[in-house]
């Protein structure tokens, strides 16, 4: 009924998009009219896939369920794998040494596609799963040797802090301290980087945390003992913010008015471990979600638009400023 070859047919049910739009109308008519229903299974053989997609996330057992962010970016992701028909592996990793053999294993596996989350700076599992034709999708900004050209997928950290540390500036705060991610993440190297932009060479003070509650208390205690007069704090997760809420109320520090504390993440109020937290809010699902869809776009050969995805924050402030 179209007058088309059946290996154009096979190109327009599987979204090629290098067929014409006058073919692919013509080919979506007539399978209209025949009221044909591909068959996935039939598909995904003759185009050489598994509708598999893995998920690999490189990070701290303990982390990765005390952190509200996995939660909310898996969920981001498996709702959009699902709703695509596929199905998402998901696998932990820790070990930098076995990073080569990782990659083998996911191109023997034959998955589609892979999204990783969470790698250090200098990770170079992205650059190994390229060379073997995968393709990737990052969570996060990419850093290091083969980092150039990568897809990903991220809030806009270095603005969402600095416009965060403006603000307690803007409110009358002159010592305003940090506890930032770790320096070998790009999450964290950028937060911070926001925080020293928006004290335009003012006097900084920073320590480090791993985005958990405990590192929030135990960093807190020691910028207090080293700056008695603080007067603000810019921690770069809200679990950090949490920690910090609890030293400054056993300490005896009225928040806001003797310290003021801005948290990252806003994960919303079931998740937010202090209600009243002023915060940079990131939509996290939405970004889980639009990884999805640019790895689809690359398994597919469809074309794509800007990347990297970078995805707006914004301040929101609540009682703790």
């Amino acid at each position: 009924m179209a007058r088309v070859s059946r290996g154009t047919v096979s190109r327009v049910v599987n979204g090629d998009a290098k067929v014409s739009a006058r073919t692919r109308e013509a080919v979506q008519r007539a399978i209209a009219e025949l009221g044909y229903v591909p068959n996935r299974a039939a598909r995904m053989l003759a185009a050489r896939r598994t509708g598999t997609v893995a998920l690999v996330m490189s990070e701290d057992r303990g982390r990765r369920f005390e952190e509200p962010y996995f939660g909310r970016i898996v969920s981001g992701i498996g709702s959009a794998v699902a709703a695509a028909g596929m199905t998402l592996a998901l696998t932990f990793t820790q070990s930098d040494s076995g990073r080569g053999d990782l990659a083998d294993a996911l191109r023997t596996q034959r998955v589609d596609g892979v999204l990783l989350v969470s790698l250090l700076r200098d990770d170079p599992l992205p650059g190994l799963l390229a060379r073997h034709g995968i393709p990737v999708v990052l969570g996060g900004r990419p850093h290091g040797p083969g980092a150039a050209g990568l897809d990903y997928v991220d809030a806009d950290n270095r603005g969402g802090a600095r416009r965060a540390v403006e603000y307690l500036v803007q409110r009358g705060r002159r010592r305003i301290a940090t506890i930032a991610g770790p320096p070998e993440t790009t999450v964290g190297a950028d937060r911070l980087a926001g925080y020293r932009e928006a004290l335009s060479g003012g006097r900084e003070l920073a320590r480090h945390g791993d985005f958990s509650v405990s590192a929030g208390a135990r960093e807190m205690e020691r910028l207090l003992a080293v700056e008695p007069s603080l007067d603000a704090v810019f921690a770069a997760s809200d679990n950090m913010a949490c920690g910090a809420l609890r030293v400054l109320e056993r300490e005896g520090r009225r928040v806001p008015d003797d310290v003021a504390i801005v948290g990252f993440e806003d994960a919303g109020a079931e998740l937010r471990p202090y209600p009243g937290l002023t915060t940079v809010h990131q939509p996290t699902e939405a970004m889980g979600r639009q990884s999805v869809e640019l790895l689809l776009d690359r398994i597919h050969g469809r074309p794509v638009a800007d990347t990297p995805v970078i995805c707006e924050t914004r301040l929101i402030v609540r009682e703790s400023s």
